[in-house]
């Protein structure tokens, strides 16, 4: 009876911090809340087994429960100091000019996070190539 109750309690608390995220900010200088989903290398490979095996030192990656992503070509220890169900606030620092990329590439944005817990700050893009990029 203890495991079920627990595990009822972790579901909730999941759902919850979900349910409590916000959409990522869609205006320059404004900001939201949610939390840290995953927070994995750059890069990863596939083994025999076809499990996905991150690649330590290809660069950094942190996903958001509102389905935000970062990731940069460095190691940046703020991510992975972070723990998943962090709450963070995301910041929108710039907009690139997409006008030049195909219908709905919105790649290249950029935010400044800060994890809430830990105290740490990152800014870093939404992709690792920006509007009509590779």
């Amino acid at each position: 009876m203890k495991q079920l109750t627990l595990s009822i309690a972790v579901g909730l608390a999941l759902l919850s911090s979900e349910v409590d995220a916000a959409p990522l900010p869609r205006k320059t200088g404004s900001c939201t809340e949610t939390f840290v989903k995953e927070i994995n290398y750059r890069l990863s490979t596939v083994d025999a087994n076809g499990v996905y095996v991150p690649i330590p030192g290809s660069g950094s990656s942190i996903t958001f429960t509102n389905g935000g992503y970062q990731v940069s070509y460095d190691t940046v220890g703020a991510i992975h100091r972070s723990r998943p169900d962090d709450k963070v606030r995301v910041c929108l620092t710039f907009i690139p000019d997409c006008s030049h990329a195909n219908p709905g590439d919105q790649r290249g944005r950029i935010y400044r996070t800060t994890n809430l817990r830990t105290g740490d700050s990152w800014t870093l893009p939404d992709s690792q190539h920006s509007c009509g990029g590779a």
